[in-house]
């Protein structure tokens, strides 16, 4: 990943044996089941919507666009949070996706 925020660094530089244990938990979680990549990615961005994880949001955004995932689609993960979050997350997160969006095109 080519984005990521200094204090996610910091922690990583910091807590390296934390950071490596966090990874590899991450790497089995999305190994343990049927799930394709692309979806994992959409339903971790769809979480992170729903947890109001500004970071989250941006960070699974991007990696959503890098892996090949248009952003019409990464919209509608944000619309879908709509009848079980509520307007404010979806608001929230629309944003969230929409600056990442702007920024990959700038």
């Amino acid at each position: 990943m080519t984005h990521l925020p200094d204090i996610y660094k910091g922690v990583a530089d910091r807590y390296p044996d934390v950071h490596r244990a966090l990874e590899a938990l991450g790497a089995a979680c999305y190994a343990a089941g049927p799930l394709d990549d692309r979806t994992a990615r959409l339903i971790k961005l769809g979480i992170a919507i729903g947890a109001q994880a500004d970071g989250a949001v941006r960070s699974h955004a991007r990696r959503a666009l890098t892996e090949g995932i248009g952003a019409d689609e990464i919209r509608q993960v944000a619309l879908l949070a709509l009848t079980t979050g509520g307007f404010p997350t979806t608001v929230a997160g629309l944003g969230w996706i929409e600056e990442v969006l702007a920024a990959e095109t700038e």
